[in-house]
């Protein structure tokens, strides 16, 4: 590592320490030519995974999108935020895990959906009446008796 006082490119690491998160490691430096102090942060580098959205259009994935999604969906619901944010962690974990540069907006819409089937059927309902665009009542209540019977 590069000294950013005097240029040299020897220097010892005095101290290590993870971030809350465990994304981020800080480490304290010293350099051994003029022995001053610096730090740097070590982080996972992550590939940019694409969403590939029903019109075509493509957008970086955006876990804090979805989650505020999922947030509407939950609203006046007695969902804790702990639910929410698992929920979130599981579909980024999958996102990623994938090993796909892209992912259609579907695929992410039924992770959701599934997810919260699981957590709060009202929630369920909210979210799939936004995302499958319900025409009329009919469809609506097709999807109910779906949920119904399962």
């Amino acid at each position: 590592m590069k000294c950013v006082y005097c240029g040299c490119l020897e220097s010892k690491v005095i101290d290590s320490r993870s971030s809350e998160d465990a994304t981020t490691i800080r480490r304290r430096r010293e350099c051994l030519q003029c022995g001053k102090r610096f730090t740097t942060y070590e982080t996972i580098e992550t590939t940019p995974v694409l969403v590939v959205k029903s019109s075509g259009n493509r957008q970086a994935f955006d876990p804090n999108k979805l989650k505020a999604g999922i947030i509407k969906a939950c609203e006046k619901r007695p969902v804790p935020m702990q639910k929410i944010d698992e929920l979130v962690d599981n579909i980024k974990k999958a996102v990623y895990n994938n090993l796909e540069q892209e992912i259609t907006s579907k695929q992410i819409g039924e992770m959701v959906m599934d997810g919260l089937k699981a957590i709060d059927e009202v929630a369920y309902v909210r979210f799939a009446s936004v995302y499958r665009s319900f025409k009329d009542i009919s469809s609506f209540l097709s999807e109910l008796e779906t949920m119904i019977k399962k």
